[in-house]
């Protein structure tokens, strides 16, 4: 028999009284009787807001996703919005994605805010991530909620907060809201919906936010250019398919080939083992369907459209998948330039990237006198530079989980933009000669040949968070003064809020909010980082290294010579 502590077997018995319905106490008898390890992963503890907001494995109990948790999550943010704006009429609104139960949870979130007397916008229908981020402010709301798990597995779903600047919750607001519904019980939960306070949106939304799209994600590229270019796109089954299409058709794209069997929303995500674009397997069909068509690019989206992968033709003509970091660094430097050519450059300008992203980013700031502001993992923080430097003007920004933001309109990752972007970059440099994957070489040769690569440990449940947590622990207290036989010269602890100088023993504090991660910099650039994944139980190393590129025929060399190094990076670490 499993040994269950007296202090979840206390949190179990509560979910068996009245407050909660026949059949959620029936569910959980049938766990007590059946399936005690199941019983004890779904109370041991709280959901936990992460990196993306809440997300967890839906089921009963307080550690599941669920009405009652996602019930007790609104009534607390009820509260604080109302002591927060205590002479305005609160208004909300709530966008979900194409998960199982998105739009069931959906509606008990609106009916917990429109009981406590708050105006509420729910979405009619599905809608992707950045469109709930620009109908916040669009509708002058206080706040915004969409129900996903991103590119979790199909049995996670999700509740993300953002807040009227449309970014997510970011300190201290997020441990205020999360101390207000802790000191909640289940009881205060209010879920008898006012109907008179919920009104559905739809279409008239969605028009202002695709034209937004294309504003921003248009740069007067040529009819020529936009008919010449080959479009091949999947939704993977996401919500991409109600914005992207369309988007795509209003900037006057007209060679876009859908992949069918992935168009149809579907939480089950049948056709991947995981729909989530940083996977190469997620983007097979999509490559086949290129084959066959001879496309020029795909792209293809998670399912609430905040995450885009692409895969260009490289210089041989074969399809090639592009890392996140590429990905950002070729867009990143496109949008600098436009701006440059504009002369819209004033020394007031800045980019955003991660302390996980590539050292490139800043590399390039620089070679256009701009700024990069570096931030934890996360949209929500470059979100957040634009919120305290209003006097500053944001280009756009990225980070290496294949998220990327063009402008200020969307605060948040938004693949709906970043596609357009993608595509513009790729029709113009097709109408010069030149291909996306030629351009993003061309940057290699003039500031230096950057190469990421991601190794992610999967450790599930109750045992598995202990071993990351052990691992972390482990880290810290031997820490690396050699990898791959290069010297460790600094290294930076967020949790700590420290950095250690190893050449003159000397410490520096970390100038942003404290987080468990762990940097290695070696003597000859090589930079590798050690994380706990804030949305899934994973532990996540970054790894990047860099060389001189000479000129493109040597790109294939580097590149070996790069990987192979990255090998024996991650052969030396053990991991």
């Amino acid at each position: 028999m499993l040994h269950i502590e007296t202090e979840i077997l206390k949190k179990i018995n509560e979910w068996l009284t009245p407050t909660f319905d026949e059949e959620t106490q029936e569910m959980v008898n049938q766990m007590i009787a059946g399936n005690p390890k199941e019983l004890k992963e779904s109370f041991y503890k709280n959901l936990e807001f992460g990196t993306g907001g809440m997300r967890g494995v839906m089921g009963v109990g307080n550690n599941r996703i669920n009405k009652y948790t996602l019930g007790k999550n609104t009534q607390g943010l009820s509260n604080y919005l109302k002591q927060s704006f205590p002479d305005e009429q609160v208004k909300v609104v709530i966008a979900y994605d194409c998960r199982h139960n998105s739009n069931v949870f959906g509606k008990v979130v609106a009916d917990v805010f429109s009981a406590n007397g708050i105006q509420v916008y729910l979405f009619e229908d599905l809608r992707p991530t950045p469109e709930l981020s620009f109908a916040l402010k669009h509708l002058g709301c206080h706040c915004g909620i969409v129900l996903t798990a991103s590119h979790n597995p199909p049995e996670y779903n999700g509740y993300k907060v953002y807040w009227q600047d449309g970014g997510q919750l970011v300190p201290p607001q997020d441990a205020e809201i999360i101390a207000e519904i802790n000191s909640l019980n289940y009881s205060e939960i209010k879920f008898e919906s006012n109907s008179d306070l919920i009104q559905f949106i739809g279409e008239d939304v969605d028009n202002v936010f695709i034209n937004s799209s294309v504003k921003n994600g248009s740069f007067n590229t040529s009819d020529e250019a936009r008919d010449n270019l080959n479009i091949v796109f999947t939704s993977l089954h996401g919500t991409s398919i109600v914005s992207i299409p369309e988007t795509l058709k209003r900037a006057g794209y007209k060679n876009v080939h859908i992949v069918k069997e992935q168009a149809e929303p579907n939480g089950n995500f049948p056709t991947v083992a995981s729909p989530n674009p940083e996977e190469p397997a997620a983007l097979k069909m999509a490559m086949e369907l290129a084959e066959k068509v001879n496309g020029d690019i795909v792209i293809g989206t998670d399912p609430d459209s905040d995450r885009v992968g692409i895969a260009v033709r490289n210089l041989e003509g074969k399809l090639t998948l592009l890392n996140g970091n590429q990905t950002m660094i070729v867009m990143t430097e496109f949008l600098l330039k436009q701006w440059q050519n504009k002369n819209k450059l004033k020394g007031r300008e800045f980019i955003g990237s991660t302390i996980v992203s590539t050292p490139m980013m800043s590399v390039l700031a620089d070679a256009y006198n701009t700024e990069c502001k570096i931030g934890l993992t996360g949209f929500k923080w470059i979100a957040k530079m634009i919120k305290d430097f209003p006097e500053l003007d944001f280009v756009g920004g990225g980070e290496e989980s294949f998220g990327f933001m063009v402008g200020d309109f969307v605060r948040d990752k938004d693949a709906v933009t970043s596609t357009l972007l993608a595509c513009e970059i790729a029709a113009k440099a097709k109408a010069n000669g030149s291909s996306f994957y030629e351009e993003l070489i061309k940057l290699y040769t003039k500031h230096g040949f950057y190469k990421e690569r991601l190794v992610s440990l999967t450790k599930k449940g109750i045992e598995g968070a202990n071993e990351i947590k052990q691992m972390m622990v482990n880290a810290r207290e031997n820490v690396l003064k050699e990898v791959n036989g290069e010297k460790v010269v600094l290294i930076e602890d967020y949790q700590l809020s420290v950095a250690k100088n190893l050449q003159t023993h000397e410490d520096s504090e970390l100038d942003i909010p404290k987080s468990n991660v762990l940097i290695y910099y070696t003597e000859n650039g090589s930079k590798i980082a050690l994380r706990p994944s804030g949305t899934e139980p994973k532990i996540k190393f970054y790894i990047s290294v860099n060389a001189e590129l000479d000129n493109v025929s040597d790109f294939d060399k580097t590149e070996q010579l790069l990987e192979s190094k990255i090998d024996d990076i991650i052969k030396d670490m053990n991991i």
